[in-house]
């Protein structure tokens, strides 16, 4: 049974996989735009300007699509064609790789055009930054970091926690993902409230970071890339950047793509300053299309390694897990009857 259920696990990972990848997000209705609202709302009835109430706002709101997840996992632990279907569409539901690499194209198009206002006006579907005074070059970067990072946010990471926990595990990291987006950044506001959720998210992507990072430099020849020079930049730069997870694959995707990431960062209200990753020159449009190659080589060999994992390493962790429950449990049982 438990062959059975690794089965349907990794098939629902590969088929929601190349739902992704042939529709993209869902156009309307989407349930990670849903629970987007019903997170507000939450935030609105829990919202105090100190950690306690972030903890609980994070707890509840993350926990309670774990909870559904661990629910439908448990109605279809006997039925592995639905628990298949159930995998699919949280994949589909959760992945944003096809999205991902779209924007960056349309950005490539709007700066090889030179259409500056329809390149700044696009920017917002990437990231938070504003883009009122960027010219090429920082639009450029801006979408390069974007792919590079969320290619960890909205591709490896949730992939891996599909093939470690299941749908619990899809649906409980896209909560927490999203979160961080809404309360985890840096403002008067979210300075304490958002906290527990940025943590959670740092938490949850340590590992999935890292692998992109790694995958990267792995994949970066299918653009063009020097394998050799991803791998010196990644590992000399990745601990420059003030997030624990994002200067991974900043850092590994400046390398493939032989360009200098960092600098200036202007959002609404505040700015920034981040060292640089790599050494070579700004990016510009030409770049963009590359980064979106390697965000999909990047996700392709991701989907590889966790569609296996149930079937191997998921394995081989379920039995030492019930072994070492089985042989406390003898030792308990002789303890008491002493």
């Amino acid at each position: 049974m438990r062959q059975v259920t690794a089965m349907a696990n990794a098939s629902g990972l590969v088929a929601g996989y190349a739902l992704d990848a042939l529709l993209g997000d869902p156009r309307r209705w989407h349930p990670v735009a849903g629970f987007g609202t019903a997170a507000g709302a939450l935030e609105r009835r829990f919202y105090r300007p100190d950690r306690a109430a972030g903890t609980v706002f994070t707890a509840l709101a993350v926990g309670a699509p774990v909870l559904l997840g661990a629910a439908a996992a448990l109605a279809t632990r006997r039925r592995p064609v639905a628990r298949a279907a159930l995998v699919a569409a949280g994949t589909w539901t959760v992945l944003g790789g096809r999205t991902l690499r779209h924007e960056s194209r349309v950005m490539a198009r709007a700066l090889g055009r030179a259409d500056l206002p329809a390149a700044r006006a696009r920017l917002g579907n990437l990231c938070g930054r504003d883009p009122a005074a960027l010219d090429e070059p920082e639009l450029a970067r801006a979408t390069v970091e974007s792919v590079a990072e969320n290619t960890s946010d909205a591709v490896v990471a949730p992939l891996v926690w599909g093939a470690v926990a299941g749908l619990p595990g899809l649906l409980g990291y896209r909560a927490a993902n999203t979160l961080d987006a809404m309360v985890g950044h840096r403002s008067p506001r979210y300075a304490r409230f958002g906290t527990p959720a940025a943590r959670l998210d740092d938490a949850l992507n340590l590992v999935p970071s890292r692998l992109t990072g790694l995958l990267t430099v792995a994949v970066a020849p299918v653009a063009h890339g020097d394998r050799a020079a991803a791998w010196h930049v990644w590992r000399r730069d990745r601990a420059d950047h003030p997030s624990p997870n994002a200067g991974q694959c900043e850092a590994a995707m400046a390398g493939a793509l032989g360009v200098r990431l960092g600098g200036r960062n202007v959002y609404f209200g505040r700015a920034e300053t981040r060292p640089f990753l790599g050494d070579g020159p700004r990016p510009e449009a030409r770049h963009l299309k590359r980064a979106a190659r390697i965000s999909g080589a990047v996700g392709v060999a991701a989907l590889g390694l966790t569609a296996l994992y149930p079937l191997t390493v998921g394995r081989l962790a379920g039995a030492a897990g019930r072994a070492a429950v089985a042989v406390l449990t003898r030792a308990a049982r002789r303890g008491s009857g002493r």
